[in-house]
């Protein structure tokens, strides 16, 4: 399997792991919470593993541009997690969503560099 389908394998396996713990712990409001953090994180994280991926055998300048264009679009997913989290603090399990979110973004990000290679 090629190393971009094992990643998205990852993370597709990540979110489903945290929404079935917010099912089995917080009930389906939590599930659908943590459900949606977390494929917020999986698209973030592959938006910014695509923009990286070209430029791995580049020359220096061109990697860092394309590195903090990545962590642009992960940053920008976590603006909008906080924005979300706050217009539906009262109709929603937030915490579940920032786990959930928290929960694919870190471990997809530490993995990020065996995919890269």
């Amino acid at each position: 399997m090629r190393p971009a389908g094992l990643m998205a394998g990852v993370g597709a396996g990540l979110v489903v792991v945290l929404a079935g713990v917010g099912a089995a712990l917080g009930g389906p409001a939590a599930a659908v919470a943590a459900l949606g953090g977390a494929a917020l994180a999986a698209v973030a994280q592959g938006v910014a593993v695509a923009l990286l991926r070209p430029a791995m055998g580049a020359p220096t300048a061109a990697f860092v541009r394309r590195w903090m264009a990545g962590m642009a679009v992960r940053g920008a997913a976590t603006v909008l997690l906080a924005v979300v989290l706050v217009i539906v603090r009262d109709r929603s399990p937030v915490l579940w969503m920032a786990a959930g979110y928290f929960g694919v973004l870190l471990p997809l990000l530490f993995v990020e560099t065996r995919f890269l290679r």
